[in-house]
Formats: C-alpha cells, sequence, structure tokens
C-alpha cells in the first residue's frame, strides 16, 4: 500500500467543501468515470473582480483524488481567477505533504478542472488536451498534447514519471515506446538526453492461461494481507468473471472509509501483475444475483 502523508488522510476523511453548488457560475469537468476519475469542480465568482468567493466539488475516484479536489478548493477561494490559475498541480501535491508518485495525476486533474472552469466562466472554449493531439495511451485515453505538457510543467524524464503524472502507459505498456519519443522531444529542448531504462526481463510469450491468472492474482492478494490483517481487517478471493476480480473485505476492512485506498492500490497491482486492465469489486458493491455462479 503507498504511504499517504496526515494531510491526505486528513482531507480523504473529511474533505472540504465536498458537494454541488446551486450557485455556482463557473464550472470545469475533467475526466472520464470509464477511465476510473473524473472531477466537476464548481466556483462562485465575484464578476466585477473575477474574486473566488465560493468552492465546491464532486470527484469520482480514489482517495487521492478526493484529497487533491479538496485540497484545490481551499487553495483557491479568496483568490482572483488570475492567482488561482497560477496554482500548479505541484503547489496542490505539496499542500497536502506530498501524494505518492502513482498519485500524482489526481492532482493534475485538479489543475486541469480549475481551468476549464475559468474558461467558463469567461465564455472561452477550454478543451481537455484528450482531442488535440494524436492518441498515444489507448487504455486512458490519453494523446500526445496532454504528456507533452504534463512533462514540461513537471520537468519529468522517465516513462515511470509520465504514468505517475498522467496515468499513460499504466495499462497494457503497449505505449511506452510513443512516451519516450515524447521525453526525447521535451527533453532536448531543455538541453538534456533522454534515457531509457533497460527492457524489463522478458516472461513466457503468449496469453496467460486461466491457471495463471489466478495465481497471479492470489499473489497481489495474499502481499496485501499481512499490512491488513496488522489493521484487523483481511481481504479473500471470491471469484473472477473476465476482467472483474470479485473479492470479499473482513474485519476491519469491511466498509472502512479507506476501503476505495485499498481497493485502488490492490486493483493497480492486478493490472501490473496481469499484464491487463481489471476491476477489482467488493462484493458488497455487487447484487448477489450478479455474481458468477
Amino acid at each position: 500500500m503507498w504511504d499517504y502523508s496526515e494531510t491526505v488522510k486528513e482531507h480523504f476523511y473529511n474533505p472540504r467543501n465536498a458537494g454541488p453548488m446551486a450557485d455556482a457560475n463557473a464550472i470545469g469537468e475533467v475526466g472520464s468515470i470509464s477511465c476510473g476519475d473524473a472531477l466537476r469542480l464548481m466556483l462562485k465568482v465575484e464578476p466585477e473582480s473575477e474574486k473566488i468567493l465560493d468552492a465546491s466539488f464532486q470527484t469520482f475516484g480514489c482517495g487521492s483524488a478526493i484529497a487533491s479536489s479538496s485540497a484545490l478548493t481551499e487553495m483557491i477561494k479568496g483568490k482572483t481567477l488570475t492567482e488561482a490559475l497560477d496554482v500548479s498541480n505541484q503547489d496542490i501535491a505539496d499542500f497536502l505533504g506530498g501524494l505518492p508518485p502513482e498519485k500524482m495525476h489526481c492532482s493534475v486533474m485538479g489543475r486541469e478542472a480549475l481551468q476549464s472552469a475559468v474558461a467558463n466562466f469567461r465564455g472561452e472554449e477550454w478543451k481537455d488536451d484528450h482531442e488535440e493531439g494524436a492518441l498515444i495511451c489507448k487504455c486512458f485515453a490519453i494523446d500526445s498534447v496532454m504528456i507533452e505538457d504534463t512533462i514540461r510543467a513537471n520537468n519529468l524524464c522517465s516513462v515511470e514519471q509520465v504514468t505517475n503524472y498522467t496515468k499513460a502507459g499504466g495499462g497494457c505498456s503497449s505505449c511506452h515506446e510513443g512516451i519516450e519519443e515524447i521525453l526525447a522531444k521535451v527533453m532536448a529542448e531543455r538541453g538534456e538526453t533522454f534515457s531509457p531504462a533497460p527492457p524489463p526481463p522478458k516472461t513466457k510469450p503468449g496469453k496467460l492461461s486461466t491457471l495463471e491468472r489466478i495465481r497471479r492474482i492470489e499473489q497481489v492478494i495474499e502481499k496485501a494481507r499481512p499490512n491488513l490483517i496488522r489493521d484487523h481487517g483481511d481481504i479473500e478471493l471470491v471469484d473472477v468473471d473476465g476482467k472483474t476480480i470479485y473479492v470479499s473485505m473482513k474485519g476491519a476492512c469491511s466498509g472502512c472509509q479507506m476501503e476505495a485506498l485499498t481497493l485502488g492500490g490492490i486493483q493497480q497491482q492486478m493490472i501490473e501483475a496481469l499484464g491487463e486492465i481489471v476491476k477489482v469489486v467488493p462484493v458488497k458493491a455487487v447484487a448477489p444475483t450478479k455474481l458468477p455462479a
């Protein structure tokens, strides 16, 4: 599991300014539920001064996405729109006492939502980069413009960092070559040379058999169990139906506020272990009649 700061936990357990805003006059929406994260940022802006009087959010995503959205609303209240636009995704992460590298994309999403809301208030058209450049990562619908802009804004220099900040490359990994080309281009502009990481050791070619998939899924769960047991909880595999992995959360883990964080981390480890996009679903969230026989 990832190591979260106390500030991240505080903003996840007790998010500030969460929920709809009836009198919002600036609304920004980014992300996609199908890709895992979505954020709706709502602002109440004084027209004459463009000062942000209030801010609220609605987020679909992991605990880091909720904490980043909560932090953003606290940071921008009282600022003018121009001042708010100076808030970077790194500022959001710093406000939270840091985010795990694998969760930096949550702060990037907050930054994009703010840009979208400001454009909405000013009557301008804002596009989220997903439609502007060549599609690089098909798993998460991330295009070249977003990757390039994120590399520049955060001084990135590796595929792993790009994945942490954008999700691109975190699925099947077939887009890594495209990401490396963008890295080489941007780093050359900075007077630096891109050095690709050595390729991982080759595994047995071909698609995993059903038994191999089950074994890898069980290995991920077994790796997660000691930490959960230490916190008086547990997890067990219930069933596997294609790309959906059903699990049962036990003891203190069942229904706890950190359950989404725990399952999100386990799901990411499943994706890495299997080399494919899968979804980890707690049994209680699925109607019994829909569970595989």
